[in-house]
């Protein structure tokens, strides 16, 4: 294989980014009411043009609200969630050095349905506090499971992945129990909730919550060359100067934000965090310089085309998009099992 240099990561990265601006044009395109490729285009031209002079009068009404009002803001949300996604998935597996660990082992994703719930049932006059307190179950969750997985005051990976199953299984409990005494139609908005769903706008101002992955991605990524020793072996890492406590901590803290953050947005879509990464190793190899990247990027081309084939292939009905990832990745991941285990 080619020796990885940074301006091979810029190729790899910039070719991952042509194939996602032409799946965000196809989504665009694509829906209850199908636009055509040159009027997706002119209307981005035009939008990026209003940004400068402020003439929004120039877009035809209808394209402005299909293409900027609906469709838009989901695939940026999208986009979020997939990277988010990815990449905890990427540096849980480094973390765990378990290649089936993913964002949602260590019970992350129990701690913020546990919180979307407890909204429905005693604060359903307030909207926005859904996400609010999904958000709040998550960290609450990551807390709890950082303090139970330490071991001789460090974080242990083996201690931690009990420590997060053990949390899962007791949050799954909780909200079967609470999930008993939500009415009907509640019911039914949790449970596709529960399934995935970017139809919902997020509370927070989408670029606040972009700077937030940006940030978590970055921590993360300054520990990519210490990630690949510790791959080897954690004593292997600590004699060759890196300090696996410090790396640990940086790791899971960003990685367990990241999957706090696109659950409390979107709910849980599953396969995200476990296949993409393995996906992107097998294409351009395992070095973490170009795997985090490389799967930010593959996560958010994985998510934004199962939401585009989860609001159209039955359309107007949607689909969860979990649903869709859960559909495609359960095959895809058999068969590269078969593949490495032939």
């Amino acid at each position: 294989m080619r020796p990885l240099t940074p301006r091979r990561i810029a190729w790899i990265c910039a070719g991952l980014g042509a194939v996602l601006f032409l799946i965000v044009v196809f989504s665009l395109e694509v829906g209850a009411f199908p636009i055509s490729v040159t009027d997706v285009v002119q209307t981005l031209l035009r939008g990026a043009a209003a940004l400068f002079t402020g003439r929004w009068d120039t877009i035809p009404p209808s394209d402005k609200l299909i293409v900027f009002g609906l469709r838009l803001p989901r695939i940026a949300l999208g986009i979020l969630v997939g990277a988010a996604l990815s990449v905890s998935g990427a540096s849980f597996q480094a973390l765990l050095r378990n290649p089936l660990a993913d964002p949602y082992v260590l019970g992350v994703s129990s701690g913020a349905a546990l919180g979307a719930i407890c909204s429905l049932v005693w604060l359903t006059r307030f909207p926005w506090t859904m996400q609010a307190l999904a958000f709040v179950g998550a960290l609450l969750t990551i807390t709890a499971v950082y303090f139970l997985g330490r071991r001789g005051g460090q974080l242990d990976s083996t201690t931690l992945l009990l420590a997060g199953i053990i949390a899962a299984s007791f949050l799954s409990a909780i909200i079967m129990f609470l999930m008993t005494t939500v009415s009907g139609r509640d019911l039914r908005g949790m449970a596709f909730w529960l399934m995935g769903d970017l139809a919902t706008p997020p509370a927070l101002r989408m670029r606040f919550l972009f700077i937030v992955l940006l940030l978590a991605i970055g921590a993360i990524y300054t520990t990519a060359s210490d990630l690949n020793l510790i791959l080897t072996g954690e004593r292997e890492a600590h004699h060759l100067g890196v300090n696996v406590a410090r790396v640990k901590l940086v790791v899971y803290v960003g990685a367990s934000l990241l999957t706090g953050l696109a659950v409390s947005v979107s709910g849980a879509i599953g396969y995200v965090g476990l296949l993409i990464p393995h996906v992107i190793r097998m294409l351009f190899g395992s070095d973490y310089r170009l795997l985090i990247p490389a799967s930010a990027l593959g996560g958010a081309i994985a998510v934004c085309l199962a939401d585009t084939l989860a609001r159209t292939i039955v359309a107007p009905t949607e689909l969860p998009v979990g649903a869709m990832t859960a559909a495609i990745g359960a095959p895809v991941f058999i068969y590269l099992l078969r593949r490495r285990l032939a």
